[in-house]
């Protein structure tokens, strides 16, 4: 069975994506893994990580294109804020049997692709809090509950979309465009507010099309958590911990990775880990004044309401 790891990347994401590919490769050196890429500017990263990672490009890069083309026929164009994002969806139509979708924005701390084991009793599994943390912010607005759209139990299973697993076929292109018309039909149901683009649309394919569901965090004493806005870790030998239990990742998600970001220290110890790889100097940000913060902050409620109009 042909098993592994799938990655979207491109040019500008280059020293998220080597400090990624550090942390798995230094826990499993031998495991697949494909780069989508995120668009055309994508040499660079393909290149180095082909280099030191032995990352291989998605090999159909017409399916991509294909499918990119048929994203812009089914949905508006101010459907979605970052379209080329659901490139992460060619996943179900790609070499791979078994496969671990990763954000770039990530590093892992140990053999990840072990988990894939978990596809034995289930067809689709994540790994984060969302549920229990976030509810349905950044997935579904309350029409969706409020409408019975799904059931209860159905959002318990809600999840954020930078780490999650399934296998090849369990989607099929039919399946996939028909439920695409859906969510294009039914911009009520989604919360874009803050801006995602992926995720409403992952989670209503997932639970509309998937019902073999699992998440490696509903487990007996619970398992340890992953999110970097998270003050809660322990750091041993650059590891993290979550009283007491090691995560299996970190997910920058909402956060730029910069100096004086959470838990910098651990993704700087990743992104350097490749001594054949020059490190690399991300300047620390500039205090911004009160009052660009302040319009910082109306920008953003502007932006929020726009997106709800």
């Amino acid at each position: 069975m042909n098993r592994g790891i799938y990655i979207v990347a491109n040019d500008k994401v280059l020293e998220n994506a080597i400090a990624l590919l550090n942390s798995i490769r230094y826990f499993d050196p031998e495991i697949t893994v494909y780069l989508i890429p995120f668009n055309e500017n994508y040499q660079k990263v393909a290149d180095t990580l082909g280099k030191f990672h032995n990352v291989k490009i998605f090999p159909d890069l017409e399916e991509i294109e294909k499918f990119t083309q048929r994203i812009s026929e089914i949905f508006d164009r101010d459907f979605l804020a970052l379209p080329n994002k659901m490139r992460k969806l060619v996943v179900w139509f790609g070499p791979l049997d078994e496969f671990i979708y990763i954000d770039t924005d990530i590093v892992v701390f140990e053999k990840i692709a072990d988990n894939l084991g978990q596809l034995a009793e289930v067809d689709f599994f994540c790994c984060d809090y969302h549920h229990a943390n976030d509810k349905l912010s950044n997935i579904f607005s309350p029409f969706v509950k409020e409408q019975q759209i799904f059931t209860n139990d159905q959002l318990e299973d809600v999840f954020n979309s930078g780490f999650w697993s399934s296998r090849k076929g369990v989607i099929t292109e039919q399946q996939m465009y028909e439920t695409l018309a859906e969510c294009a039909a039914h911009p009520e149901y989604f919360d874009f507010t803050a801006g995602v683009t992926d995720q409403p649309i992952l989670n209503y394919l997932i639970l509309k099309l998937i019902y073999k569901r699992g998440n490696l965090v509903k487990i007996p004493g619970r398992g340890p958590g992953s999110w970097a806005g998270s003050c809660n870790f322990q750091q041993q030998d650059y590891l993290l911990y979550d009283h007491g239990k090691r995560l299996k990742y970190l997910h920058w998600a909402g956060i730029k990775i910069q100096p004086g970001c959470p838990y910098w220290d651990t993704w700087e110890y990743y992104r350097n880990l490749n001594p054949g790889i020059p490190t690399v100097d991300i300047p620390t940000p500039v205090q911004k004044s009160k009052w660009q913060q302040t319009l910082d902050n109306v920008k953003n409620k502007l932006r929020q309401l726009k997106n709800k109009l």
